[in-house]
């Protein structure tokens, strides 16, 4: 199994995972139903850790995010706050 690390965190995505769920005040379980609705299948807690960092996000998974919540794949990418 391999290991996935960035600076202590397993993607550099979650906290802009957070804030557009949080601007468009979509729930960690509404997003995961959305997200099921697009064929991935993430759980509340799953979404809970990749926002976290405890994570690692798949691309597949990245780009169904992104198109839930309506912002780019390059949005999410950037770590600037």
């Amino acid at each position: 199994m391999k290991i996935y690390d960035f600076h202590g965190k397993s993607n550099i995505s979650g906290n802009k995972i957070r804030q557009a769920r949080a601007l468009r005040k979509v729930t960690q379980a509404d997003l995961a139903a959305k997200l099921q609705i697009e064929g991935v299948q993430l759980e509340r807690n799953s979404i809970s850790k990749i926002e976290s960092g405890d994570r690692f996000v798949a691309d597949y998974e990245l780009l169904a995010i992104s198109k839930v919540l309506r912002v780019g794949v390059e949005w999410l990418l950037n770590d600037e706050l």
